[in-house]
């Protein structure tokens, strides 16, 4: 475990100290609880509209084309000039 600092205002505090007392557990324990539960939920899984960068470049495949599939030669290429 990784100790840390939070600060918290004084309504959220009284908040967290009054709900960690009611369920019996730590402060810290319910932080970490409320934490882990929000980060988990956050994390929508990825959609193919999320990636809206592929295919919005083109490159000068020159002599080599396809370059995709002839990556190690366009190297050699480019490190040789």
């Amino acid at each position: 475990m990784k100790r840390t600092q939070v600060q918290l205002d004084e309504p959220t505090y009284e908040l967290l100290r009054t709900r960690a007392f009611q369920r019996g557990i730590s402060m810290s324990a319910l932080l970490r609880e409320v934490l882990r539960q929000h980060l988990a939920a956050s994390q929508a899984p990825l959609r193919l509209e999320d990636f809206t960068f592929i295919g919005s470049g083109e490159s000068q495949q020159g002599d080599l084309s396809p370059v995709s599939e002839r990556h190690d030669e366009a190297l050699d290429e480019a490190y040789a000039s």
